[in-house]
Protein backbone atom coordinates (compact mmCIF):
# COMPACT_ATOMS: atom_id res chain seq x y z
CA UNK A 1 0.00 0.00 0.00
CA UNK A 2 2.09 2.87 -1.29
CA UNK A 3 1.39 6.15 0.00
CA UNK A 4 2.33 9.54 -1.37
CA UNK A 5 3.32 12.38 0.63
CA UNK A 6 0.42 14.48 1.50
CA UNK A 7 -1.79 11.81 0.52
CA UNK A 8 -4.28 11.65 3.15
CA UNK A 9 -7.37 9.60 1.37
CA UNK A 10 -5.10 6.82 0.25
CA UNK A 11 -6.22 3.73 -1.23
CA UNK A 12 -6.28 1.18 0.77
CA UNK A 13 -5.52 -2.77 -0.74
CA UNK A 14 -8.43 -4.78 -0.66
CA UNK A 15 -6.67 -7.54 1.02
CA UNK A 16 -5.70 -5.42 4.06
CA UNK A 17 -9.29 -5.26 4.78
CA UNK A 18 -9.68 -9.29 5.27
CA UNK A 19 -8.34 -11.38 8.47
CA UNK A 20 -4.89 -13.13 8.28
CA UNK A 21 -4.62 -17.12 9.49
CA UNK A 22 -2.38 -19.51 8.26
CA UNK A 23 -0.32 -17.09 5.92
CA UNK A 24 -3.30 -16.46 3.89
CA UNK A 25 -5.52 -13.37 3.76
CA UNK A 26 -8.97 -14.88 3.76
CA UNK A 27 -12.37 -13.23 4.30
CA UNK A 28 -14.68 -13.51 7.43
CA UNK A 29 -16.87 -16.57 6.94
CA UNK A 30 -20.15 -14.73 8.48
CA UNK A 31 -19.43 -12.28 5.21
CA UNK A 32 -20.04 -9.55 7.56
CA UNK A 33 -18.11 -6.34 7.00
CA UNK A 34 -17.43 -3.53 9.27
CA UNK A 35 -16.96 0.25 8.27
CA UNK A 36 -13.44 2.26 8.90
CA UNK A 37 -14.34 5.61 9.33
CA UNK A 38 -12.06 8.69 9.93
CA UNK A 39 -12.84 10.02 12.78
CA UNK A 40 -11.78 13.76 11.66
CA UNK A 41 -14.13 13.35 8.65
CA UNK A 42 -17.08 10.80 8.67
CA UNK A 43 -16.82 11.66 4.69
CA UNK A 44 -14.17 9.44 4.52
CA UNK A 45 -14.57 5.83 5.23
CA UNK A 46 -11.08 3.89 4.66
CA UNK A 47 -12.83 0.68 3.98
CA UNK A 48 -15.29 -2.37 4.99
CA UNK A 49 -13.62 -5.12 7.45
CA UNK A 50 -14.05 -8.14 7.97
CA UNK A 51 -16.35 -8.92 11.08
CA UNK A 52 -15.09 -12.14 12.39
CA UNK A 53 -16.92 -14.70 14.54
CA UNK A 54 -16.09 -17.80 16.49
CA UNK A 55 -15.46 -19.56 13.35
CA UNK A 56 -12.59 -17.57 12.30
CA UNK A 57 -10.95 -17.87 16.02
CA UNK A 58 -11.27 -21.35 16.08
CA UNK A 59 -9.69 -21.85 12.43
CA UNK A 60 -6.67 -19.00 13.45
CA UNK A 61 -6.00 -21.49 16.82
CA UNK A 62 -5.91 -24.54 14.75
CA UNK A 63 -3.51 -22.49 12.42
CA UNK A 64 -1.64 -21.42 15.55
CA UNK A 65 -1.32 -24.55 16.72
CA UNK A 66 -0.14 -26.64 13.59
CA UNK A 67 2.91 -24.38 13.86
CA UNK A 68 4.23 -24.06 17.34
CA UNK A 69 5.81 -26.72 17.57
CA UNK A 70 8.54 -26.03 14.66
CA UNK A 71 8.12 -22.17 15.60
CA UNK A 72 8.95 -23.19 19.65
CA UNK A 73 11.54 -25.40 18.36
CA UNK A 74 14.32 -23.30 16.52
CA UNK A 75 15.61 -21.14 19.02
CA UNK A 76 15.36 -17.49 19.87
CA UNK A 77 18.40 -16.50 18.21
CA UNK A 78 16.63 -17.43 14.96
CA UNK A 79 13.18 -16.26 16.13
CA UNK A 80 14.64 -12.90 16.66
CA UNK A 81 16.55 -12.92 12.72
CA UNK A 82 12.50 -12.63 11.74
CA UNK A 83 12.09 -9.65 14.47
CA UNK A 84 15.46 -7.92 12.84
CA UNK A 85 13.68 -8.46 9.15
CA UNK A 86 10.56 -7.23 10.17
CA UNK A 87 11.83 -3.98 11.87
CA UNK A 88 13.92 -2.77 8.92
CA UNK A 89 10.52 -3.34 6.80
CA UNK A 90 9.13 -1.59 8.95
CA UNK A 91 11.73 1.31 8.86
CA UNK A 92 11.18 1.00 5.17
CA UNK A 93 7.14 1.53 5.45
CA UNK A 94 7.22 4.33 8.69
CA UNK A 95 5.23 6.86 6.58
CA UNK A 96 2.71 4.48 5.48
CA UNK A 97 2.20 3.43 8.84
CA UNK A 98 2.07 6.58 10.08
CA UNK A 99 -0.81 8.04 7.56
CA UNK A 100 -2.52 5.54 8.36
CA UNK A 101 -2.81 5.76 11.91
CA UNK A 102 -3.45 9.39 11.48
CA UNK A 103 -6.47 8.74 9.32
CA UNK A 104 -7.88 6.17 11.05
CA UNK A 105 -7.42 6.48 14.70
CA UNK A 106 -7.18 10.56 14.35
CA UNK A 107 -4.49 11.26 16.20
CA UNK A 108 -1.97 13.95 15.15
CA UNK A 109 0.74 13.13 11.99
CA UNK A 110 3.56 13.86 14.47
CA UNK A 111 2.15 11.86 17.18
CA UNK A 112 1.54 8.92 14.69
CA UNK A 113 4.87 9.16 13.64
CA UNK A 114 6.04 9.13 16.76
CA UNK A 115 4.09 5.97 17.58
CA UNK A 116 6.12 4.37 14.87
CA UNK A 117 9.40 5.12 16.59
CA UNK A 118 7.74 3.65 19.71
CA UNK A 119 6.96 0.51 18.08
CA UNK A 120 10.49 0.27 16.34
CA UNK A 121 12.60 0.52 19.55
CA UNK A 122 10.00 -1.70 20.77
CA UNK A 123 10.96 -4.35 18.07
CA UNK A 124 14.18 -3.47 18.44
CA UNK A 125 14.73 -3.94 22.58
CA UNK A 126 12.70 -7.26 22.25
CA UNK A 127 14.69 -8.26 19.62
CA UNK A 128 18.27 -7.98 21.28
CA UNK A 129 16.59 -10.15 24.16
CA UNK A 130 16.96 -13.28 22.52
CA UNK A 131 20.46 -13.60 23.69
CA UNK A 132 19.68 -13.27 27.13
CA UNK A 133 16.33 -15.34 27.58
CA UNK A 134 17.70 -18.10 30.02
CA UNK A 135 17.96 -19.49 33.15
CA UNK A 136 20.24 -20.35 35.75
CA UNK A 137 22.36 -22.98 37.01
CA UNK A 138 21.95 -24.25 40.77
CA UNK A 139 23.32 -25.89 43.13
CA UNK A 140 22.60 -29.29 44.07
CA UNK A 141 21.84 -31.17 47.07
CA UNK A 142 22.41 -34.27 45.77
CA UNK A 143 26.92 -35.15 44.17
CA UNK A 144 27.18 -35.17 40.96
CA UNK A 145 23.98 -33.60 39.99
CA UNK A 146 23.47 -30.62 37.59
CA UNK A 147 20.64 -28.73 38.30
CA UNK A 148 19.74 -25.91 36.64
CA UNK A 149 16.54 -23.90 34.93
CA UNK A 150 14.66 -22.55 31.79
CA UNK A 151 11.78 -21.06 30.31
CA UNK A 152 9.49 -22.71 28.02
CA UNK A 153 6.84 -20.79 25.84
CA UNK A 154 3.29 -20.91 27.35
CA UNK A 155 1.69 -21.87 23.65
CA UNK A 156 -0.82 -20.66 21.49
CA UNK A 157 -1.42 -17.28 22.96
CA UNK A 158 -4.42 -14.53 22.19
CA UNK A 159 -3.58 -10.70 21.93
CA UNK A 160 -6.46 -8.41 22.37
CA UNK A 161 -5.30 -4.56 21.75
CA UNK A 162 -7.05 -1.25 21.75
CA UNK A 163 -7.28 1.45 19.26
CA UNK A 164 -5.51 4.54 21.04
CA UNK A 165 -2.34 3.02 20.17
CA UNK A 166 -2.99 0.76 17.05
CA UNK A 167 1.01 0.11 16.44
CA UNK A 168 2.31 0.39 19.60
CA UNK A 169 0.83 -1.90 21.76
CA UNK A 170 -0.18 -4.63 18.94
CA UNK A 171 3.91 -4.44 18.78
CA UNK A 172 4.56 -4.87 22.56
CA UNK A 173 2.87 -7.89 22.80
CA UNK A 174 3.06 -9.16 19.34
CA UNK A 175 6.97 -8.87 19.42
CA UNK A 176 7.54 -10.55 22.55
CA UNK A 177 5.28 -12.96 22.61
CA UNK A 178 6.98 -14.13 19.56
CA UNK A 179 10.30 -14.35 20.51
CA UNK A 180 9.34 -16.14 23.53
CA UNK A 181 8.25 -18.85 20.78
CA UNK A 182 4.61 -18.50 21.54
CA UNK A 183 2.06 -18.61 18.12
CA UNK A 184 -0.58 -15.62 18.34
CA UNK A 185 -3.64 -14.65 16.92
CA UNK A 186 -4.28 -10.84 17.27
CA UNK A 187 -7.44 -9.16 17.67
CA UNK A 188 -7.11 -5.38 17.22
CA UNK A 189 -9.89 -3.29 18.34
CA UNK A 190 -12.42 -2.72 15.17
CA UNK A 191 -11.99 0.89 15.21
CA UNK A 192 -7.76 0.89 14.19
CA UNK A 193 -8.06 -2.25 11.47
CA UNK A 194 -6.01 -1.35 9.39
CA UNK A 195 -3.13 0.05 11.14
CA UNK A 196 -3.10 -4.13 12.70
CA UNK A 197 -3.52 -5.45 8.97
CA UNK A 198 -0.48 -3.42 8.03
CA UNK A 199 1.64 -4.74 10.91
CA UNK A 200 1.12 -8.35 10.54
CA UNK A 201 1.89 -7.66 6.88
CA UNK A 202 5.08 -6.10 7.31
CA UNK A 203 6.03 -9.40 9.50
CA UNK A 204 4.40 -11.77 6.65
CA UNK A 205 6.56 -9.68 4.17
CA UNK A 206 9.77 -10.40 6.53
CA UNK A 207 9.06 -14.27 5.66
CA UNK A 208 7.64 -15.18 9.03
CA UNK A 209 6.43 -18.80 9.06
CA UNK A 210 2.69 -19.51 7.95
CA UNK A 211 0.49 -19.42 11.19
CA UNK A 212 2.78 -17.99 13.45
CA UNK A 213 0.85 -14.68 13.57
CA UNK A 214 -2.92 -14.39 12.76
CA UNK A 215 -4.79 -11.67 12.88
CA UNK A 216 -8.65 -11.99 13.16
CA UNK A 217 -10.72 -8.23 13.00
CA UNK A 218 -13.82 -7.94 14.70
CA UNK A 219 -15.62 -6.81 17.97
CA UNK A 220 -16.52 -8.67 21.03
CA UNK A 221 -18.28 -12.16 19.42
CA UNK A 222 -14.24 -12.72 18.68
CA UNK A 223 -12.68 -11.49 21.65
CA UNK A 224 -14.89 -13.97 23.30
CA UNK A 225 -14.44 -16.54 21.24
CA UNK A 226 -10.86 -16.12 22.47
CA UNK A 227 -10.80 -16.27 25.80
CA UNK A 228 -13.42 -19.51 25.28
CA UNK A 229 -10.72 -21.77 23.13
CA UNK A 230 -9.35 -23.96 25.48
CA UNK A 231 -6.46 -24.43 23.11
CA UNK A 232 -5.39 -20.46 24.02
CA UNK A 233 -2.76 -20.62 26.56
CA UNK A 234 -3.06 -16.50 27.51
CA UNK A 235 -4.89 -13.57 27.23
CA UNK A 236 -3.16 -10.30 26.89
CA UNK A 237 -5.23 -7.71 27.09
CA UNK A 238 -5.37 -3.70 26.96
CA UNK A 239 -8.46 -1.83 27.00
CA UNK A 240 -11.20 -1.00 29.76
CA UNK A 241 -11.21 -2.20 33.29
CA UNK A 242 -15.21 -3.93 32.72
CA UNK A 243 -13.80 -5.82 29.41
CA UNK A 244 -10.39 -7.27 31.45
CA UNK A 245 -12.65 -8.10 34.50
CA UNK A 246 -14.80 -10.28 32.20
CA UNK A 247 -11.85 -11.79 30.31
CA UNK A 248 -9.97 -13.07 33.78
CA UNK A 249 -13.13 -14.27 35.31
CA UNK A 250 -13.97 -16.58 32.06
CA UNK A 251 -11.47 -17.57 31.93
CA UNK A 252 -10.70 -18.51 35.90
CA UNK A 253 -12.76 -21.97 35.66
CA UNK A 254 -9.41 -23.12 33.29
CA UNK A 255 -6.69 -20.93 35.18
CA UNK A 256 -6.33 -18.98 31.98
CA UNK A 257 -3.23 -16.69 32.05
CA UNK A 258 -4.18 -13.15 31.83
CA UNK A 259 -1.79 -9.97 31.11
CA UNK A 260 -4.33 -6.90 31.92
CA UNK A 261 -3.73 -3.69 31.20
CA UNK A 262 -6.15 -1.03 32.40
CA UNK A 263 -7.86 2.21 33.14
CA UNK A 264 -5.99 5.07 34.86
CA UNK A 265 -7.14 7.77 36.55
CA UNK A 266 -3.85 9.73 36.80
CA UNK A 267 -2.59 12.54 38.66
CA UNK A 268 -0.28 15.24 38.39
CA UNK A 269 0.72 16.56 42.28
CA UNK A 270 1.54 20.28 41.83
CA UNK A 271 3.29 21.31 45.00
CA UNK A 272 3.77 25.00 45.93
CA UNK A 273 7.68 25.22 45.58
CA UNK A 274 7.17 23.48 42.34
CA UNK A 275 8.32 25.08 38.94
CA UNK A 276 5.49 26.05 37.40
CA UNK A 277 6.11 26.87 34.13
CA UNK A 278 7.17 23.20 33.67
CA UNK A 279 4.17 21.74 35.16
CA UNK A 280 2.16 23.53 33.06
CA UNK A 281 4.12 22.31 30.31
CA UNK A 282 3.22 18.77 31.61
CA UNK A 283 -0.03 19.14 32.21
CA UNK A 284 -0.62 20.32 28.78
CA UNK A 285 1.05 17.64 27.14
CA UNK A 286 -0.03 14.36 29.29
CA UNK A 287 -4.10 15.99 29.36
CA UNK A 288 -4.35 16.88 25.63
CA UNK A 289 -1.91 15.35 23.56
CA UNK A 290 -3.65 12.51 21.56
CA UNK A 291 -6.83 14.09 22.82
CA UNK A 292 -6.37 12.72 26.19
CA UNK A 293 -6.75 9.08 24.75
CA UNK A 294 -3.57 7.40 26.85
CA UNK A 295 -3.93 5.15 29.55
CA UNK A 296 -1.78 7.07 31.24
CA UNK A 297 -2.89 10.89 30.18
CA UNK A 298 -3.21 13.40 32.67
CA UNK A 299 -6.74 13.34 34.15
CA UNK A 300 -6.55 15.16 37.55
CA UNK A 301 -3.99 18.26 38.31
CA UNK A 302 -3.93 18.00 42.16
CA UNK A 303 -2.53 21.40 43.52
CA UNK A 304 -1.39 22.88 46.82
CA UNK A 305 -4.06 25.99 47.02
CA UNK A 306 -1.01 28.36 47.54
CA UNK A 307 -0.50 28.05 44.27
CA UNK A 308 -3.94 27.26 42.48
CA UNK A 309 -4.80 30.72 40.98
CA UNK A 310 -1.37 31.46 39.54
CA UNK A 311 -1.35 27.70 37.97
CA UNK A 312 -4.80 28.04 36.47
CA UNK A 313 -4.06 31.36 35.20
CA UNK A 314 -0.99 30.02 33.05
CA UNK A 315 -2.71 26.59 32.04
CA UNK A 316 -5.67 28.22 31.22
CA UNK A 317 -3.40 30.89 29.05
CA UNK A 318 -2.32 27.93 26.96
CA UNK A 319 -5.32 25.54 26.69
CA UNK A 320 -7.51 28.58 25.54
CA UNK A 321 -5.18 28.89 22.92
CA UNK A 322 -4.64 25.22 21.75
CA UNK A 323 -5.95 24.66 18.21
CA UNK A 324 -8.03 21.82 17.65
CA UNK A 325 -8.28 19.88 13.90
CA UNK A 326 -7.74 16.93 12.19
CA UNK A 327 -4.55 15.17 12.34
CA UNK A 328 -2.87 15.77 8.61
CA UNK A 329 -3.16 19.51 9.13
CA UNK A 330 0.38 20.96 10.52
CA UNK A 331 -1.22 23.72 12.63
CA UNK A 332 -3.81 21.46 14.32
CA UNK A 333 -2.32 20.94 18.15
CA UNK A 334 -5.44 18.85 19.42
CA UNK A 335 -6.77 15.93 17.64
CA UNK A 336 -10.25 14.74 17.05
CA UNK A 337 -11.35 11.87 19.63
CA UNK A 338 -11.77 8.52 18.10
CA UNK A 339 -15.48 8.21 17.56
CA UNK A 340 -18.99 9.32 18.43
CA UNK A 341 -18.84 7.59 21.61
CA UNK A 342 -16.11 8.90 23.05
CA UNK A 343 -17.12 12.38 21.77
CA UNK A 344 -20.36 12.04 23.61
CA UNK A 345 -18.67 10.37 26.70
CA UNK A 346 -16.56 13.30 27.15
CA UNK A 347 -19.36 15.83 26.74
CA UNK A 348 -21.38 13.61 29.44
CA UNK A 349 -18.29 13.63 31.99
CA UNK A 350 -18.26 18.12 31.25
CA UNK A 351 -21.89 18.09 32.49
CA UNK A 352 -21.52 15.82 35.12
CA UNK A 353 -18.33 18.13 36.48
CA UNK A 354 -20.35 20.76 36.08
CA UNK A 355 -23.31 19.51 38.38
CA UNK A 356 -20.72 17.97 41.29
CA UNK A 357 -19.71 21.66 41.23
CA UNK A 358 -16.94 21.88 39.29
CA UNK A 359 -16.16 25.32 37.12
CA UNK A 360 -15.35 25.39 33.42
CA UNK A 361 -12.68 27.79 32.77
CA UNK A 362 -11.96 26.63 29.81
CA UNK A 363 -13.39 25.24 26.61
CA UNK A 364 -16.51 22.81 27.42
CA UNK A 365 -18.02 21.57 24.25
CA UNK A 366 -17.76 20.78 20.86
CA UNK A 367 -15.15 22.33 18.47
CA UNK A 368 -17.26 23.57 15.62
CA UNK A 369 -15.94 25.68 12.58
CA UNK A 370 -16.97 26.03 9.60
CA UNK A 371 -13.33 24.63 8.38
CA UNK A 372 -13.11 21.50 10.00
CA UNK A 373 -15.41 18.50 8.83
CA UNK A 374 -17.84 16.58 10.40
CA UNK A 375 -15.99 14.55 12.72
CA UNK A 376 -15.34 13.56 16.61
CA UNK A 377 -13.84 17.01 18.16
CA UNK A 378 -14.01 17.86 21.26
CA UNK A 379 -12.71 21.60 22.63
CA UNK A 380 -9.67 21.43 25.49
CA UNK A 381 -11.57 21.30 28.53
CA UNK A 382 -10.36 22.65 31.58
CA UNK A 383 -12.68 22.32 35.10
CA UNK A 384 -11.38 24.14 38.22
CA UNK A 385 -13.27 23.31 41.89
CA UNK A 386 -14.16 19.70 41.26
CA UNK A 387 -14.28 17.81 44.46
CA UNK A 388 -12.19 15.02 44.88
CA UNK A 389 -14.51 12.35 45.09
CA UNK A 390 -16.44 13.42 42.04
CA UNK A 391 -17.24 11.42 39.61
CA UNK A 392 -14.86 13.22 37.14
CA UNK A 393 -11.84 12.96 39.60
CA UNK A 394 -12.35 9.26 40.23
CA UNK A 395 -13.66 7.86 36.28
CA UNK A 396 -11.65 7.70 33.92
CA UNK A 397 -12.86 9.85 30.63
CA UNK A 398 -10.27 9.38 28.06
CA UNK A 399 -10.70 12.58 26.28
CA UNK A 400 -9.10 15.88 26.55
CA UNK A 401 -10.81 16.85 30.08
CA UNK A 402 -9.11 17.90 32.88
CA UNK A 403 -10.03 17.89 36.40
CA UNK A 404 -8.29 20.81 38.84
CA UNK A 405 -8.53 19.86 42.43
CA UNK A 406 -7.35 21.53 45.13
CA UNK A 407 -5.02 20.03 48.21
CA UNK A 408 -4.46 22.01 51.45
CA UNK A 409 -0.36 20.70 51.62
CA UNK A 410 1.51 17.76 50.37
CA UNK A 411 -0.01 15.37 52.60
CA UNK A 412 -3.62 15.87 50.91
CA UNK A 413 -1.87 15.68 47.33
CA UNK A 414 -1.06 12.68 47.79
CA UNK A 415 -4.15 11.45 49.92
CA UNK A 416 -6.21 12.93 46.67
CA UNK A 417 -3.95 11.12 44.07
CA UNK A 418 -4.16 7.65 45.91
CA UNK A 419 -7.73 8.50 46.43
CA UNK A 420 -8.88 6.20 43.02
CA UNK A 421 -9.12 2.65 42.07
CA UNK A 422 -6.68 3.17 39.57
CA UNK A 423 -2.70 3.14 39.46
CA UNK A 424 -1.05 3.78 36.06
CA UNK A 425 0.95 6.34 36.60
CA UNK A 426 1.48 9.29 39.04
CA UNK A 427 3.51 12.48 38.95
CA UNK A 428 4.91 15.61 41.17
CA UNK A 429 6.36 18.66 41.03
CA UNK A 430 8.60 20.08 43.26
CA UNK A 431 12.05 21.53 44.02
CA UNK A 432 12.15 19.78 47.66
CA UNK A 433 14.20 16.13 47.10
CA UNK A 434 12.67 15.03 49.89
CA UNK A 435 9.22 15.36 48.95
CA UNK A 436 10.33 14.03 45.73
CA UNK A 437 11.25 10.74 47.07
CA UNK A 438 8.29 10.78 49.76
CA UNK A 439 6.30 11.01 47.08
CA UNK A 440 7.76 7.78 44.87
CA UNK A 441 7.43 6.14 48.15
CA UNK A 442 4.02 6.82 48.65
CA UNK A 443 2.36 6.70 45.34
CA UNK A 444 -0.01 3.86 44.32
CA UNK A 445 0.71 3.57 40.49
CA UNK A 446 3.12 1.81 38.73
CA UNK A 447 5.05 4.45 36.55
CA UNK A 448 6.28 7.71 38.48
CA UNK A 449 7.56 10.74 37.21
CA UNK A 450 9.27 13.92 39.23
CA UNK A 451 9.19 17.38 37.37
CA UNK A 452 8.12 15.51 33.88
CA UNK A 453 5.31 15.05 32.30
CA UNK A 454 3.46 11.87 33.18
CA UNK A 455 2.89 10.24 29.76
CA UNK A 456 5.29 8.15 27.43
CA UNK A 457 7.60 5.21 28.84
CA UNK A 458 11.06 3.46 27.24
CA UNK A 459 10.87 0.37 25.62
CA UNK A 460 13.20 -1.31 28.37
CA UNK A 461 11.19 -0.21 31.52
CA UNK A 462 8.14 -2.15 32.74
CA UNK A 463 5.02 -0.29 31.32
CA UNK A 464 2.89 -1.43 34.27
CA UNK A 465 0.46 -0.18 36.87
CA UNK A 466 -1.22 -0.51 40.29
CA UNK A 467 -4.68 -1.56 42.04
CA UNK A 468 -6.70 -1.60 38.81
CA UNK A 469 -4.66 -0.58 36.53
CA UNK A 470 -2.92 -4.02 36.59
CA UNK A 471 -2.97 -7.35 36.39
CA UNK A 472 -0.72 -10.20 35.95
CA UNK A 473 3.75 -9.25 34.36
CA UNK A 474 4.17 -6.33 32.87
CA UNK A 475 4.39 -5.07 29.20
CA UNK A 476 7.86 -4.43 27.62
CA UNK A 477 11.09 -4.73 29.67
CA UNK A 478 12.63 -8.08 30.48
CA UNK A 479 9.89 -8.65 32.50
CA UNK A 480 7.24 -9.04 30.38
CA UNK A 481 8.26 -12.70 28.96
CA UNK A 482 7.39 -13.50 33.00
CA UNK A 483 3.87 -13.57 30.79
CA UNK A 484 4.68 -15.70 27.89
CA UNK A 485 7.16 -18.14 28.74
CA UNK A 486 6.44 -20.83 32.21
CA UNK A 487 9.83 -21.43 34.22
CA UNK A 488 11.20 -25.09 34.88
CA UNK A 489 13.42 -26.99 36.67
CA UNK A 490 15.80 -29.87 35.72
CA UNK A 491 18.19 -31.86 37.64
CA UNK A 492 20.55 -34.36 36.22
CA UNK A 493 22.43 -37.05 37.64
CA UNK A 494 25.73 -37.77 35.89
Amino acid sequence: MAVAPGETRFEVAGYLTENHIGGQWVAAQSGQRRPDVNPADFSDVLGEFAESGGADVDLAVEEARRALEHWRGIGPIKRAAYLMKALRILERRSQELAYAITREQGKLLKEATGEVQRAMAVLEFTAGQARLLGGVTAPAEEERTFAYTFRKAIGVVGLISPWNFPLAIPMWKVAPALLAGCTAILKPSPLTPLTSALLVDVFHEAGLPDGVLNLVQGDAAAGEALVANPAIAGISFTGSLPVGTAIHTGGAGRLLRTQLELGGKNAVVVCDDADLDKAVDAVVHGAFGQAGQRCSATSRAVVDVRVREEFLERLVARVAHLRVGPGFDAGSELCPVVDPARLDAALAAIAGAQRDGGKVVCGGGREERPDLAEGCYVQPTVIRDVPWDAELAQEEVFGPVLAVVDAEDFDDALRIANSVKYGMSGTVFTASQTRAFEALDRFEAGMLHVNRPGVGAYAHLPHVGDKASQYGPPECSPEVFDFYTAWHSACISY
